[in-house]
């Protein structure tokens, strides 16, 4: 039987970070994955246009999100003077380079849903 710690017991190598771990914390949440797809399918997107791509995400969530992306270094945001001023978004060289892992994933997941569910159809998406 496994053992149960409180927060005083816990094992030194559970407060370690390993890969995979440090690698969910950056892209982990609701919504994150949603705009580092979006942002994936095009070279750079304007604010505006990826809220309306993204239905159900409030102006705080996206704006939240994209600045943690960015914080992480996945996300770039280029701010252009202009009258009235934009914004636009990409992803850098380390946010595109998560994306055939996620498509990995999402591959898996697909199979692993038609495994448990065979009456369903999975959307590639």
């Amino acid at each position: 039987m496994q053992k149960t710690y409180n927060a005083k017991e816990v094992p030194d190598l559970a407060q370690e970070k390993c890969g995979v771990i440090y690698a969910l914390e950056l892209i982990g949440g609701k919504w994150r994955l949603p705009v580092l797809w979006k942002l994936s399918k095009q070279d750079t997107i304007r604010y505006n246009e990826l809220r309306r791509q993204l239905h159900g995400i409030t102006n705080t969530m996206l704006t939240r999100v994209l600045m943690d992306l960015e914080n992480s270094g996945l996300v770039l945001r280029h701010e252009f003077e202009t009258i009235p001023p934009h914004v636009e978004y990409s992803l850098t060289e380390s946010g595109k380079s998560i994306i055939p892992a996620l498509e990995i994933i999402g591959a898996w997941g697909r199979s692993k849903m038609a495994e448990d569910n065979p009456e369903h159809t999975i959307s590639s998406k």
